[in-house]
């Protein structure tokens, strides 16, 4: 048996991490400036992480959502109190497709509704309503295009009011900080405006913070900036800083019912270990405040270089957008450079490196990325 190819790869095996850090099989040292998509939230390797994982794996990895898990709990309760939700409850699963999928769920259940409200260039995820959501035509199977969605303009406050006065909108979902689509951010108007017109029509607003979330803007969550507070937050990416995991914020105008959702292997043991270990980190060594500083100063520094079209993010999510075409950037930086970097479309940047960046390391890519920009005529 061979891999099913859908992946288009770098010919990097990397087989080692450490802060901010990655090595290959052949010993080379690279700047991680991607995190995995984000999901690195406390860097690679961090010794507490390590050490909490390994010791909760020895006595119990995995057992049933049938029994007590006091983890799950403790996870709830600390989480709640870091992001200033302790008043919502929490459903634990996998992934971020899947706390999507979960939330659009719930918000059908509670007001028996279908139809959705994505916006333009979104990402949710892959699975069945998750993919539906997400604004991008090549990887919505036929199954799944079940009409449900209606996308708009991204910070079109009268098109967005025009659609939800309709009265049969069951959901709007929208993310802290558009991701894949090249980071680009709602307004604080638009996302007071849709917290109003969702308020006013019986609407649940869902707010996709799963790669904006956990600190990656300089607050817990990016919607954070607007003061406004959704019905659903989903979560996942920087939850368990690379075990798999996700989650679901849910307000208290939601009742649970026995059955309503369930998981087999959300909020098993070994990840809720791993999740309280991500907040610790955060928490002891002022990740969400470094996030805010660094990014700054790197958005700040960016600004200053030639050929950059925009720079666009907060905190440690960042787009650079270029007047050309970034492949071949990206190429040069990862194998003449050694940084690892992201896409958000064929002409932006995408940075998304550990919380716990620091101005060194960014510096360090700023020369590496002058460097590039430096010694290429007309194109990359």
């Amino acid at each position: 048996m061979k891999l099913f190819d859908v992946y288009p790869l770098f010919d990097i095996n990397i087989v080692k991490g450490k802060g901010c850090h990655v090595w290959d099989s052949k010993g080379t040292e690279y700047l991680d400036l991607y995190g995995g998509h984000a999901v690195i939230s406390i860097g690679h390797a961090h010794p507490h992480y390590a050490e909490m994982i390994s010791r909760q794996v020895a006595t119990l990895g995995f057992y049933s959502n049938s029994v007590v898990n006091t983890l799950q709990r403790q996870l709830a309760e600390r989480l709640g109190k870091a992001c200033g939700y302790d008043d919502y409850a929490l459903f634990l699963i996998n992934s971020g497709a899947e706390a999507n999928e979960n939330a659009l769920k719930l918000a059908s259940f509670y007001n028996g509704r279908t139809r959705i409200v994505s916006f333009a260039k979104a990402f949710h995820g892959r699975t069945s309503l998750a993919v539906e959501v997400t604004d991008n035509p090549k990887i919505i199977a036929p199954v799944n295009a079940g009409g449900h969605v209606t996308y708009l303009p991204l910070n079109d406050i009268e098109a967005m009011r025009h659609e939800l006065a309709k009265g049969d909108v069951c959901a709007v979902i929208i993310e802290g900080i558009q991701g894949v689509g090249g980071i680009h951010l709602p307004t604080t108007p638009f996302l007071q405006a849709i917290r109003k017109a969702c308020t006013e029509q019986n609407t649940v607003l869902v707010l996709d913070e799963i790669q904006s979330g956990y600190g990656r803007s300089g607050k817990f969550f990016a919607h954070q900036y607007s003061d406004i507070r959704p019905d659903l937050i989903t979560v996942a990416k920087g939850i368990a800083n690379g075990f798999p995991m996700g989650g679901v914020l849910i307000s208290p105008m939601f009742t649970p019912v026995y059955g309503q959702l369930g998981t087999t292997f959300g909020g098993n043991h070994l990840a809720c270990a791993a999740a309280l270990a991500v907040l610790d980190v955060i928490e002891q060594e002022s990740l969400i405040e470094n996030a805010a500083d660094v990014g700054s100063y790197l958005m700040a520094e960016l600004n200053q270089l030639s050929r950059i079209k925009e720079v666009r993010g907060r905190g440690l999510m960042i787009g650079v957008e270029f007047e050309e075409p970034i492949g071949a950037l990206r190429n040069r930086l990862l194998y003449e450079q050694h940084v690892f970097t992201g896409a958000g479309g064929s002409h932006v940047l995408r940075l998304l490196p550990p919380l716990s960046l620091t101005r060194e390391e960014a510096d360090s890519f700023l020369e590496k990325l002058k460097s590039v920009l430096s010694s290429s005529r007309g194109s990359y």
